[in-house]
């Protein structure tokens, strides 16, 4: 073994491999392996990225599960009221990976300005509200609070103040309608104490956060009334199973509604994604192959006196091969080094600074790319190619089996 490792040091760091016609493809081979570990990279963090942004979105306005009442609306506006005292409220205390149970209503209104109008979905939150992810969307003012008695404020989106000319502090009046059409529809005044932008906005243009009970008492409900629950998971990839478990454990009159289910064509879209990055990574692997087994042929054909030379002198097959995939390790470890090198750094400069935006941010509902970084598929993405590139090197190895001594011997 310490005999094979000092050929390859002698092959890898001779003034003849240095300066030999190897030299240039070596460089090549080393240089595909990394520029494929950058794109790997970049392709995965992104892909992931952009998954948990968009996901992220949709569940700050839904919840990873929702339960309703068991009927056939389909609208945004909470119709027929739900008690709030269920065995599952605060806490789901039979179902393990359940963070957070919020109760929640939704109204229709219009909101009428001087010289405007826009139809919007007042969501009436209360004191159990997770503002976790409306933190990170907030961009002027401040989050509600409705802590204590009843008030006015509300949350709205910055693409309904663009459109409204609201800011900050500015009131205006809301019409909600009544059950029948020739009654007066009831009227409520809001102050806008905070903007947020989610970039989705299929949910921005109609959303305004707001108290719970005006959502009551324009209904009419009791204090214990609500229009449904949002169920927040502490693991996403187990979506599926909670949102069975969830519906399991909730009576018949109530139905649980995955996110995934309720937005079924967002979900079918970002899982797109995965395709294209498996793509990626299988058409990079294959370059960075390509261009290693072109540098050990070469560098095989260009060491083919040595590798008759140690044939005479009793070398088997397999430790001469050792040899030269000893070599080939160090520059497929070498690519990696620097590919790693590279490529977190551009991610760690794009995460922390964003630098690198959208051209068309309303098709994919954020400005910034984001990129995720995680050990595991790093590690994952590294060992998987040295393994797969070392494996294929085992093939144009072959060759030196069929190097006869004599001939090496005497090869030009």
């Amino acid at each position: 073994m310490n005999y094979e490792l000092f050929l390859a040091k002698r092959i890898i760091g001779s003034k003849a491999y240095k300066s030999s016609v190897s030299a240039p493809i070596i460089k090549i081979g080393i240089a595909a392996i990394a520029i494929g570990i950058i794109v790997m990279l970049i392709a995965i963090a992104t892909g992931i990225g952009l998954q948990q942004k968009i996901r992220d979105k949709v569940v700050a306005f839904n919840g990873d599960i929702t339960i309703t009442n068991y009927d056939t609306n389909v609208s945004d506006e909470s119709e027929k009221p739900i008690s709030i005292h269920q065995e599952f409220y605060p806490k789901f205390k039979n179902i393990e990976g359940i963070k957070h149970v919020q109760a929640v209503a939704t109204k229709f209104g219009v909101v009428r300005t001087e010289t405007d109008f826009e139809g919007i979905v007042l969501k009436g939150v209360g004191n159990d509200y997770n503002w976790t992810y409306f933190k990170e969307f907030l961009v002027d003012g401040r989050l509600p609070d409705y802590s204590k008695d009843m008030n006015s404020e509300v949350l709205i989106s910055q693409y309904l103040a663009n459109r409204l000319h609201f800011k900050v502090g500015d009131s205006f009046q809301t019409l909600f309608g009544k059950e029948s059409a020739n009654e007066i529809p009831f009227q409520r005044t809001f102050k806008v104490v905070g903007i947020y932008n989610s970039g989705f906005q299929e949910l921005d243009e109609k959303f305004v956060i707001g108290d719970l009970r005006h959502v009551q008492r324009l209904n009419k409900w009791d204090e214990d009334q609500i229009g449904n629950f949002e169920v927040f998971i502490d693991d996403f990839s187990q979506i599926q199973y909670k949102g069975v478990e969830v519906y399991q454990a909730t009576p018949s009159n109530l139905n649980a509604e995955t996110v995934e289910q309720k937005y079924a064509s967002v979900f079918e879209w970002i899982k797109i994604f995965d395709n294209n990055t498996y793509g990626i990574i299988g058409i990079m692997i294959i370059v960075a192959a390509i261009n290693m087994i072109t540098a050990l042929l070469v560098l095989i054909l260009e060491r083919t006196q040595m590798i008759g030379i140690l044939k005479a002198l009793g070398s088997n097959n397999w430790s001469i091969r050792k040899v030269f995939l000893y070599n080939a390790t160090y520059l497929i470890g070498l690519g990696l080094f620097w590919g790693n090198l590279i490529g977190l750094s551009m991610l760690f400069i794009q995460k922390y600074t964003g630098i690198i935006k959208f051209p068309n941010p309303e098709e994919y509902h954020m400005s910034t790319i984001p990129a995720y970084i995680s050990l595991d598929y790093i590690l994952l993405l590294n060992i998987g190619t040295f393994v797969v590139c070392l494996l294929i090197l085992l093939i144009p190895s072959i060759i030196i089996t069929k190097i006869s001594p004599v001939k090496a011997i005497r090869f030009e």
